[in-house]
C-alpha cells in the first residue's frame, strides 16, 4: 500500500495572526501537490505540530481550507502533557485529504474510526515531574490513527 506522509512544524509566535500566512501557505501547497496526475501524491496525509488554537479558529480553518480532514475523534485528546479541561490544544494535527461533500481522497485505505494519542508519561523518566521530563522529551503527545485496507 503507498502512502506519503508530509511533516511541518508551523513557526509558533505569541500572535496567532502570525502563523496564519504560513499554515495557509502550507495547505495551498498540500492541495496543489494533491490534485496534481502521477506525482506520488496517492493517499497524501500531512502531520506535524501546526500550532493551531481552537476549533472554528481562523488557524484551523485555514488548515482545513483546502480540504484536509483531520479525525474528529482526535478533537478531545490532549496534545501535550500539560493540556487540561482549561487549556485545550489543537498544536498537533494529522489529516488527509477529502471532497467537499467529505468523501475520503484515501484509494486503498479506509480510516478506521479510532484515533488518539500515547500517554508516555508512565512509561518515561519515571519519578520526574511534567516540567522535568518536557526539559529531556518532546511534551507532545504521539498522534494515530488506524486505518484499514480495503
Amino acid at each position: 500500500m503507498e502512502f506519503t506522509l508530509a511533516s511541518v512544524h508551523i513557526l509558533w509566535g505569541k500572535n496567532p495572526a502570525e502563523r496564519l500566512p504560513e499554515i495557509t501557505a502550507f495547505a495551498e501547497w498540500m492541495h496543489d501537490w494533491v490534485v496534481r496526475p502521477n506525482d506520488w501524491n496517492s493517499n497524501l496525509m500531512v502531520l506535524g505540530d501546526f500550532n493551531l488554537d481552537r476549533i472554528g479558529d481562523p488557524l484551523y480553518e485555514a488548515f482545513v481550507s483546502t480540504g484536509l480532514w483531520p479525525p474528529t475523534e482526535l478533537n478531545a485528546v490532549p496534545r501535550t502533557i500539560f493540556d487540561d479541561d482549561k487549556t485545550k490544544h489543537f498544536y498537533d494535527q494529522l489529516a488527509w485529504f477529502s471532497k467537499p461533500d467529505g468523501t475520503s481522497l484515501l484509494k486503498g485505505l479506509a480510516y478506521g474510526q479510532r484515533a488518539g494519542t500515547f500517554d508516555f508519561i508512565p512509561h518515561v523518566f519515571p519519578g520526574l515531574t511534567r516540567s522535568e521530563v518536557s526539559w529531556r522529551i518532546s511534551d507532545h503527545y504521539p498522534l494515530w490513527c488506524e486505518f484499514l485496507l480495503t
